[in-house]
């Protein structure tokens, strides 16, 4: 691991961000942090007066109840398994910087919900820090993530009246070989203990397909890491394939849709398939009730026998290492 410079006397605030979860499972929170993730101009690219009534008429009266739900079933002592990977995560990095004796401080702050991006950026803040480093863990960019993430950081510096050169945002990572070795040893070490399916599916969230037509990288980016990561393998063109899952609404989404491969896969007779989603750096919602439960009962439905899901790198020391190098790259 190349160390930068540890003599430089201004504290570096290190923040890590994710999505968001609800504080609970209850459907007042669930409305709460849908409001906020729905309103993003950045995620949902409708006239806003028209939009405010789709989702304050119609949506939050209808969506928070079911999201309650699928969030009940992943719910644990710790709260949403997003937040408490999040916070394993951002513990764990904070001690690798602070063994390689760097001068920083490290925070979680979530795009929506708690703990947010402004009271992440007012602890490091607050704790002496003089210059940020945003580590979004979208290994993919999207500019409805990472460019939303960036959007919440202005908006925060400007409210206090610093200056944009003191923050810097790691943008993507898509193509990291680190990243991409720490996939294959996931999947590798998954074969190892549970054997090898037919297939790999490997799965990333999707956008509205017009947003890629309008300048969004977002799709290349997933195509390339998946590329990479059946190339580090050694797998044959009939031994993955690419899905985009989790679209909502009427309108056209990247495809091919992940749920409409496996239904598929299954009534053409395939047996066995393994699905990755390596555009999620830890298990949520969408990857342990859609990929892991949803998607599995389509599979099995359509006629497959035997379905698994690849867990998320997560925690995984290959996982934190990969994220405080970049850390480190940043820095330096």
């Amino acid at each position: 691991m190349t160390q930068p410079n540890s003599t430089d006397s201004e504290t570096l605030g290190v923040l890590i961000n994710n999505l968001g979860t609800p504080d609970s499972y209850q459907v007042d929170d669930v409305k709460k942090f849908l409001k906020e993730f729905l309103w993003d101009a950045r995620v949902v690219k409708i006239s806003r007066p028209l939009w405010w009534f789709i989702l304050n008429i119609i949506i939050l009266n209808t969506r928070p109840k079911k999201s309650a739900a699928a969030y009940k079933k992943v719910w644990t002592e710790h709260g949403s398994p997003l937040l408490s990977i999040s916070k394993k995560q951002t513990d764990l990095i904070r001690q690798t910087l602070h063994k390689a004796h760097i001068n920083t401080r490290v925070e979680l702050g979530m795009r929506y919900g708690n703990p947010s991006i402004e009271e992440g950026l007012g602890n490091l803040r607050d704790a002496g820090a003089t210059r940020f480093l945003i580590v979004p863990l979208y290994p993919q960019f999207s500019y409805t993530t990472t460019a939303s993430v960036e959007d919440e950081v202005i908006r925060v510096l400007q409210k206090w009246e610093w200056r944009g050169q003191n923050f810097k945002i790691v943008r993507h990572y898509f193509d990291n070989p680190d990243y991409i070795e720490a996939l294959t040893k996931s999947v590798t070490t998954y074969w190892d203990k549970n054997g090898r399916a037919e297939k790999l599916l490997i799965s990333f969230h999707g956008i509205p397909q017009k947003y890629a037509d309008d300048g969004d990288p977002y799709a290349n980016e997933c195509r390339q890491t998946a590329h990479l990561l059946a190339q580090s393998l050694n797998l044959k063109p009939d031994q993955w394939q690419l899905g985009f899952q989790s679209r909502m609404g009427y309108q056209k989404w990247l495809a091919p849709y992940t749920d409409h491969i496996l239904r598929d896969l299954g009534k053409q007779g395939l047996q066995s398939i393994q699905v990755i989603c390596p555009g999620f750096s830890a298990d949520c919602l969408e990857t342990l009730v859609e990929i892991a439960m949803e998607n599995r009962a389509v599979f099995l439905a359509a006629g497959g026998k035997e379905y698994s899901y690849i867990p998320c790198l997560n925690d995984s020391e290959d996982h934190i290492k990969m994220l405080s190098n970049q850390i480190f790259q940043h820095i330096q």
